[in-house]
């Protein structure tokens, strides 16, 4: 399909005051996959370059306008809220010299997907010449959603929100979305002239079908996926949200070649990228910034963020990797280990119990169990550097900022302050002695005491 060759604008309604969220962050800023739910469909709108994006916003629009501020939107504001059609009459004047085709969407709604919008915007611009097309959906639960009543072909005969509904027209189980697309000059015509006559009182935008019915001119219905008309108003339903995005996440990740042990407890963020040939355990987490290159092995209990692995590497099990992590190719990452604005260099290996913060690992380096680099003095943030081929002993701190040179050897539990020289010993610890019969006579003479506090 093709975009009609007349400009878009898209309006996007955002003001609703979410109170069965019970929370101080906006409605449509809750995250979906690591994503605030009005970013998953800015993204999809941006991908049909609209001309125009207008947001129109009610109570806590800082926030949102925050959030959109670099993206160029325009704001719109509705201070109280008579219904969806009161609210496009609050965004419609930022549109006031546009002449094309306008989009209506939801803020609440952030799975409809590019393909659809295009598909609504090809049917408003077939010869019949449609005046609206609604999107609609069959959820298996149709709910309280309002009913499309559909007379001949994708003719849409009435629409009805479910409480001005009767039985027959509720056991109709095609739904309105809410979603619809028509041209910027009907929308001005026909808004105006909605009225508030219903059991709410308030103004229905889906009026506009029988508005324009009332001039003679049809309005057609495209369905979409169930998934893509889901509103989330609720902590619940917001779970539920995030459920549906990560299913449909990890059959397209198992399709593309990457192998997912228990598809279930494995959770994505929305920019996850996995290459072909990954293999991830169970109770894997990623979030936002991942990225993991072809033939990686990701084990149980690992939780990745802002990090990077690359071809073949190992993380865990156990294992975390937070912002600014970087595996470069065969390295390898084993239990109980967390690196943090770090890179593990080709073939390196920090295999248990280790903490890589600010530091910066050579090739084939292997880094002992218990190993820490110091990298923070209560103020300022220091790196530690790792030369090819080192070795760092068990139980060894490095306090940054200090550098251990290529093919050097740090003995186990030191405490490195001074940089080693490449190929060097670095080694920071008291001389062992050993005390002959010092535990025998430390064991009588114990003995002694408390049998002397017993009998007492």
């Amino acid at each position: 399909m093709t975009d009609p060759v007349l400009p878009l604008a898209v309006i996007i309604l955002a003001a609703g005051q979410g109170t069965r969220m019970r929370s101080d962050t906006h409605k449509v800023l809750h995250p979906i996959a690591g994503k605030a739910m009005l970013l998953h469909l800015l993204d999809t709108v941006s991908e049909l370059s609209p001309a125009r994006e207008v947001l129109v916003v009610g109570k806590g629009r800082e926030q949102v306008e925050a959030m959109v501020a670099a993206r160029g939107a325009t704001i719109a504001v509705q201070g109280e809220q008579f219904g969806t059609a009161h609210a496009v009459a609050q965004g419609l004047p930022a549109l006031d010299s546009f002449d094309g085709n306008i989009l209506i969407l939801f803020g609440d709604t952030p799975f409809v997907e590019a393909g659809t919008l295009r598909a609504m915007l090809s049917r408003l611009a077939a010869p019949d010449s449609p005046s609206i097309v609604v999107l609609a959906h069959t959820p298996v639960d149709p709910g309280a959603y309002g009913r499309v009543i559909l007379g001949h072909g994708d003719l849409v005969a009435k629409m009805v929100e479910y409480k001005d509904a009767t039985e027959a027209e509720r056991a109709v189980r095609l739904c309105n979305s809410g979603m619809m697309a028509l041209a910027a000059t009907d929308l001005r015509r026909w808004l105006p002239q909605i009225g508030n006559d219903n059991a709410a009182g308030e103004y229905y935008l889906p009026d506009l079908v029988m508005v324009a019915a009332a001039e003679g001119i049809a309005a057609v219905a495209v369905e979409g996926a169930a998934i893509e008309a889901v509103g989330i108003n609720s902590r619940a339903e917001l779970a539920a949200a995030e459920g549906q995005w990560q299913q449909r996440r990890r059959m397209q990740m198992m399709a593309a070649g990457v192998s997912l042990i228990d598809p279930a407890s494995v959770w994505f963020a929305a920019d996850t990228v996995i290459g072909r040939d990954v293999t991830i355990e169970p109770h894997v987490f990623f979030g936002p910034g991942v990225t993991i290159a072809d033939g990686a092995i990701i084990r149980a209990f690992s939780h990745i963020e802002g990090a990077s692995v690359g071809p073949g590497c190992e993380v865990g099990p156990f294992a975390r990797l937070r912002p600014g992590a970087v595996m470069e190719e065969g390295s390898k990452i084993g239990n109980f280990v967390e690196m943090k604005k770090a890179r593990l260099g080709p073939g390196a290996k920090a295999n248990h119990l280790t903490y890589l913060g600010d530091a910066d690992v050579g090739a084939n380096a292997n880094i002992g169990a218990g190993t820490i680099t110091c990298n923070y003095d209560g103020f300022f943030k220091y790196r530690t550097v790792i030369g090819d081929g080192a070795f760092i002993g068990s139980n060894s701190a490095l306090v940054a900022p200090v550098t251990i040179g290529a093919g050097a050897i740090v003995g186990a539990g030191s405490v490195v302050t001074k940089d080693v020289e490449p190929d060097a010993l670095g080694i920071a610890r008291a001389e062992q002695k050993g005390l002959n019969g010092w535990a025998a006579r430390f064991r009588a003479k114990a003995r002694a005491k408390k049998s002397g506090s017993s009998s007492a």
